[in-house]
């Protein structure tokens, strides 16, 4: 008898959907996370970051019990705007906007604080029997046969398990563990996260605003105090961004302004700041013997078009398909080649695709950046092309 059926390794949004889908369709499940979730705004360590979830993702997080906690928290992505000020002054000379009425009657996603979805995700974990979370353990080794996986965990106990997800992150133990190698492109930057609030209603639209060092962005929040909110995003070559986030506060205010391009008035810094390292990784496998990778531990893109998070999602329901469809053959050898088999050459392509996208935003040359406005205007223009971008964008094409 194993001790679980499912042992995941990474209590972040990714892991914890995991769990929480995986435990709402009977699996017994044991999520380990070394770090207790921060699940208040005002805790030292809380996530600044904002999570954007594309709609194709909404049933998956509905089936299992989540999107009713998350909806009332949630900002509508309703087109996503893209402001090319790459001029010889920082100021807009191009906007195009992509619409989602265009394809569908649903919008793109719904945006949320990283810290709101830890809290609603840990609340309903607690409310499945079958998920057991063991906060403040780490995955530190893992062996595996044909019938089993055994962790072992940071307090010395060791636990069975039919599968083994990781979803530890881009340093993933459990990828390290299972000798599965990366590719990894690095770009020399960072990105300064924050959260503002401004005069300009953001009318749910999340606005790309490229220059160079790459994308500013702006991803609308619910309103703060009564003010209109966003999440800030704003990747920088790395010594740039580090002399941003420690500013002070009002050098900082006055920087975040002028690289906003003023494209939704004064902003006002209503958070701390953070930094993240920006780098593109993937995995030369999404398996192993009794493991399956996911999330960071499996690819890694820049935050462009909201596809980390549901890329990882798609890996997420590509395993619950598979073990719902033979769940007496769970984290068998053929289970997990057909998920790496469906799920590579997608993930492969996007990261490839992405990081095309974050060089031409790094773009520092006039000509290059006059080359990046003429082709955004030339896929914009073209209605076919424009709609197809947006449903790949959503995994719909």
């Amino acid at each position: 008898m194993h001790d679980t059926d499912i042992l995941i390794s990474g209590g972040g949004v990714a892991g914890l959907t995991a769990a929480a889908a995986f435990g709402t369709r009977g699996f017994r499940v044991t999520l380990v996370e070394p770090t207790p979730p921060v699940t208040d705004l005002a805790t030292p360590g809380a996530d600044l970051r904002t999570t954007a979830f594309l709609t194709p993702a909404l049933h998956l997080l509905a089936e299992a019990g989540l999107w009713s906690r998350l909806e009332p928290f949630a900002a509508a992505l309703q087109i996503m705007r893209i402001v090319d000020a790459g001029g010889p002054e920082p100021i807009p000379r191009m906007t195009r906007d992509f619409v989602a009425a265009e394809i569908s009657d649903q919008p793109f996603g719904y945006n949320l604080p990283n810290w709101i979805l830890r809290r609603e995700m840990v609340a309903r974990l607690a409310d499945l029997p079958n998920v057991t979370f063991r906060s403040g353990l780490a995955t530190t080794a893992l062996t595996t046969r044909d019938t089993e996986a055994r962790v072992t965990l940071s307090d010395g106990t060791q636990m069975t398990a039919k599968l083994v997800i990781g979803a530890d992150g881009r340093n993933s133990t459990m990828r390290q563990a299972a000798g599965i190698g990366v590719k990894t492109i690095r770009y020399g930057q960072k990105a300064v996260v924050c959260a503002v609030t401004h005069d300009a209603p953001h009318d749910n639209i999340s606005t790309e605003i490229h220059r160079t060092g790459g994308p500013f962005t702006l991803v609308p929040l619910p309103d703060h105090q009564g003010r209109p909110a966003s999440a800030v995003v704003w990747m920088e070559r790395a010594p740039e961004a580090l002399r941003l986030a420690t500013l002070p506060e009002a050098a900082f205010q006055e920087a975040l302004n002028a690289r906003s391009c003023g494209v939704m008035g004064p902003l006002r810094l209503v958070s701390p700041r953070a930094t993240w390292p920006i780098i593109t990784q993937w995995a030369h496998r999404m398996s192993g013997e009794r493991l399956a990778l996911m999330a960071e531990a499996a690819h890694v893109l820049p935050p462009i078009g909201a596809q980390g998070l549901n890329m990882s999602l798609a890996d997420l329901t590509c395993l619950l398909n598979l073990a719902q469809a033979s769940p007496e053959t769970l984290g068998d050898a053929a289970m997990l080649q057909a998920y790496h088999r469906r799920r590579h050459t997608d993930v492969t392509a996007r990261a490839l695709g992405i990081d095309a996208l974050n060089r031409a935003s790094m773009a520092e040359a006039q000509p290059l950046r006059n080359l990046r406005a003429l082709g955004l205007g030339a896929l914009h223009a073209i209605t076919p092309i424009r709609r197809t971008l947006m449903k790949a964008g959503l995994g719909l094409g």
